[in-house]
């Protein structure tokens, strides 16, 4: 999952969860015409304003819940970026064996190209003649 859809995850996984235990949150969440793509879009344009590259879990979210809370909030035009999110991103068990599987193929290919490096001999170096004698400071130049 690249890391601007672990980002929308996150974010909506943090409005669900707030939604279930505030019911005041939980009325506008569920009335609300704001998709989570406009509340993405209202954060990064927030973030883009401020100028600042990294931001506190708790100032994000609460942009979050401020975008589902002002309904006539301008929101902004959608930014094409990526979005690092510093939280553990939790794989399936199929995800697991297939990163394992490529994990190990890297790692054989790795080995094979080292075993026919080292069985290769070496290929000799032939001197090239100067055809120009190199000159001295001991050399008469008359």
């Amino acid at each position: 999952m690249k890391g601007t859809e672990q980002f929308k995850a996150t974010i909506k996984n943090y409005l669900d969860k707030r939604a279930q235990k505030d019911a005041l949150f939980r009325a506008k969440y569920e009335t609300t015409t704001r998709t989570i793509d406009d509340v993405v879009t209202y954060i990064l344009n927030e973030v883009k304003a401020s100028g600042c590259n990294g931001f506190d879990d708790d100032e994000i979210y609460s942009m979050a819940v401020h975008v589902i809370d002002e309904p006539t909030l301008e929101i902004g035009k959608p930014i094409k970026c990526n979005v690092v999110v510093n939280h553990h991103i939790e794989l399936t068990e199929e995800e697991k064996a297939q990163q394992r599987e490529l994990a190990l193929k890297r790692f054989q290919d790795e080995e094979l190209r080292k075993l026919q490096n080292r069985n290769s001999k070496p290929k000799a170096v032939k001197l090239q003649e100067t055809k120009h004698p190199e000159l001295s400071l001991f050399d008469d130049f008359e």
